[in-house]
């Protein structure tokens, strides 16, 4: 079957993305399976009224050429939620909806979950969503549920179970495509990494590491110094590539935890990851690091189910455990990260996901190719 395909993607005026590295990977997996982008460029970032009219008057050209050059009955990829407000969006969408346009929508977020930055901007983001998308990508099982609960049907809803984390190594493109090798494995230890947005309003619960003195953590990330005490037990080591973890994340586990505090994760950055699939979950993963996570969080079952790492209710409990860890364990996990690790590392689970959404659109089976 012959179907023209489209994605539509928010950058910065030199073409970055607009997000995290985890859009730019979706972009770059969909554009291998045959997805032209169309950007949409934020050509300033100045603050005050004139600035403003220059990006609206930018995004209202990109949309125009969008809708000039998009065949009907094409499929265009969306990635949600779109990060800024942006003049004739939703106008320029439906109307692409009325020429029998079909839309796959990949959900990263979902703001009314996370509470936090839930607004009347995505309120309409995710109600425009909703009306027009023909199947959705969610990220797992837990906010398909809630998708089904809004009013969506269960059999347009496509299980991504996790986002994939692609790397740029400066080895050759079949290097990173091959197994990770022992010299490139984290080695054994009982040492924590920490990795990601270290804002004390998403990870207040840094504040208190201190109060676990026997686990030692290794910081990642924006710096943490103003806020965070300092203490014997941690150590803070900048900012690294994104493409470029395995660098870095040389040895140990990786957590993933949020929220205000070490006893649980609590707050509403904790609480969603009671939803969510965090990124930080795929970067540990693809560097072949097993990881420790929140035993009630969306991602533990996937955790469990490959027995790539621990589960646990505190980092109390995170703490006792690090204490007998042996390596022969420590291993047993790296062995079920390193399967997880080459799929991530590729594009596999985003690859699937969008081929089995196509699959969804046009009605083909498992093992239709389209």
């Amino acid at each position: 079957m012959n179907i023209t395909r489209y994605q539509i993607a928010e950058c910065g005026a030199d073409f970055s993305f607009a997000g995290s590295k985890a859009p730019e990977d979706v972009a770059l997996i969909a554009e291998k399976l045959g997805y032209k982008k169309w950007f949409l460029r934020m050509r300033s970032t100045a603050p005050g009224a004139a600035a403003k009219a220059v990006r609206q008057a930018g995004y209202a050209k990109d949309w125009e050429r969008i809708l000039w050059f998009t065949e009907p009955e094409s499929v265009v990829l969306l990635q949600h939620p779109f990060h800024y407000p942006q003049l004739t969006r939703e106008r320029s969408l439906v109307a692409l909806k009325n020429r029998r346009v079909r839309f796959v929508c990949l959900v990263h977020d979902v703001e009314a979950l996370r509470g936090y930055r839930d607004n009347e901007y995505y309120e309409r983001e995710m109600a425009l969503m909703l009306k027009i998308a023909d199947v959705l990508i969610v990220p797992n099982k837990t906010i398909k549920q809630f998708f089904v609960k809004e009013g969506f049907r269960e059999d347009r809803i496509v299980e991504l179970e996790i986002f994939d984390y692609l790397q740029d190594e400066e080895n050759s493109e079949e290097d990173i495509k091959s197994p990770l090798t022992p010299e490139h494995l984290p080695a054994f230890s009982r040492k924590v990494n920490i990795a990601g947005n270290l804002y004390p309003e998403k990870n207040g619960y840094a504040g208190e590491l201190c109060l676990v003195p026997s686990l030692k953590f290794e910081l990642y990330g924006n710096d943490p110094r103003g806020w965070i005490h300092p203490c014997d037990n941690i150590v803070y080591k900048g900012r690294f590539a994104p493409s470029v973890p395995g660098r870095f994340l040389t040895s140990g586990i990786g957590l993933v935890w949020d929220g205000d505090s070490i006893g649980t994760c609590s707050g509403p950055a904790g609480e969603y990851l009671r939803y969510n699939s965090p990124h930080k979950l795929s970067l540990y993963l693809s560097c072949g690091m097993p990881v420790a996570v929140w035993k009630e969080a969306a991602a533990a079952e996937f955790v469990e189910r490959h027995k790539t790492g621990m589960l646990i209710s505190s980092l109390y409990e995170l703490e006792e455990k690090i204490k007998t860890l042996t390596e022969e364990e420590y291993t047993g996990m790296q062995t079920a990260a390193c399967r997880i690790a080459g799929m991530l590392r590729n594009g596999a689970y985003t690859e699937n996901a969008i081929q089995k959404a196509e699959r969804t659109l046009f009605g083909g089976n498992e093992n239709d190719s389209i």
